[in-house]
């Protein structure tokens, strides 16, 4: 069966950031660092760097190969934290290593990348039949930097 997987374009440093990702979430790891060794448009054989890499069980692969498309919201990645703990522990490393807090639950890292980090049980909060309890969500949603669950769930219950 194929597969897929996120594939990160970066303008420098993707082995930096590939370590970075790894070290927020479990079952993680750095799997693999190489050149590629032929010229490209990008440069010379060796300056292209491939790192593949595992986060949370899912494979990456992010390659440094100079200046193209920057980063930005058209593309994010989501982690469903476990709790408020988890949430926040992700979101003030992001921060601490240069990232930008964003509406929505959405934080920028260092590198331009976009995350969204949210808590499991999140989107079927939105997806009850009950439309004012979702909207009571949303509304509240809205008018948060970094996801409270708590306060999620509270507004959730009515």
């Amino acid at each position: 069966m194929s597969r897929v997987s996120p594939f990160l374009w970066f303008e420098k440093d993707a082995e930096e950031a590939a370590r970075f990702y790894v070290s927020l979430l479990p079952n993680s790891r750095v799997d693999r660092v190489s050149a590629l060794q032929a010229d490209s448009p990008s440069g010379p054989a060796g300056s292209v760097q491939v790192v593949e890499f595992t986060l949370n069980g899912q494979s990456w692969r992010a390659m440094a190969a100079g200046k193209l498309d920057p980063f930005n919201h058209a593309v994010s990645f989501m982690i469903e934290a476990r709790d408020q703990a988890e949430i926040d522990r992700i979101w003030d490393a992001i921060l601490k290593n240069g990232g930008k807090e964003q509406q929505c639950g959405w934080i920028r890292d260092r590198w331009g990348v976009c995350w969204q980090v949210f808590f499991e049980g999140y989107f079927e909060m939105m997806a009850t039949p009950d439309q004012a309890a979702a909207k009571r969500v949303a509304d509240a949603m809205l008018k948060m930097v970094k996801i409270d669950k708590a306060a999620l769930e509270k507004v959730f219950r009515g």
